[in-house]
């Protein structure tokens, strides 16, 4: 894992990294049409070069309150099992290098961080949580049952 590349990002106030393989582009989100009756960390379906690209809220999906987004409109595109999906995050920082290996996820953080982390991992610019993106995807067991709740 040393020297591998890395997206740095912000979910939350947290600083997290995504494997630089993972992800095809970076993008601005223009329109979202919803998706009824769609799991709540799925916040509908935006186009990308008339391709469809399901939108997760990275907020949702680790079953953190939903709040204001900020003004950065960017998702990151990555790419699971022949699908396409756009996870809106806070911010976009950086792409940067690991330095070693992703550690143990240390206490604190709460069972859904602990969950989509592949571990802490040091970096160029700092520490970040080295994100799983399927496990975005999937969403948190919170995200499921409110949409469930709300059908």
């Amino acid at each position: 894992m040393s020297e591998e590349l890395l997206v740095i990002i912000q979910i939350a106030g947290r600083r997290c990294a995504l494997p630089a393989l993972a992800v095809r582009s970076v993008i601005e989100l223009a329109a979202i049409a919803p998706i009824p009756r769609a799991p709540a960390h799925i916040t509908g379906i935006a186009a990308l070069r008339s391709q469809a690209l399901t939108v997760i809220d990275c907020r949702r999906a680790l079953g953190l309150a939903a709040e204001e987004w900020p003004t950065d409109h960017r998702a990151v595109v990555v790419a699971q099992d022949g699908h396409a999906y756009a996870l809106r995050v806070d911010g976009i920082e950086d792409i940067t290098s690991a330095i070693g290996a992703p550690g143990q996820v240390p206490g604190g953080f709460g069972a859904e961080w602990s969950r989509a982390a592949r571990g802490l991992i040091e970096t160029q610019i700092g520490p970040a949580l080295l994100l799983d993106p399927a496990v975005l995807i999937a969403g948190s067991e919170l995200a499921r049952s409110e949409s469930e709740a709300a059908a």
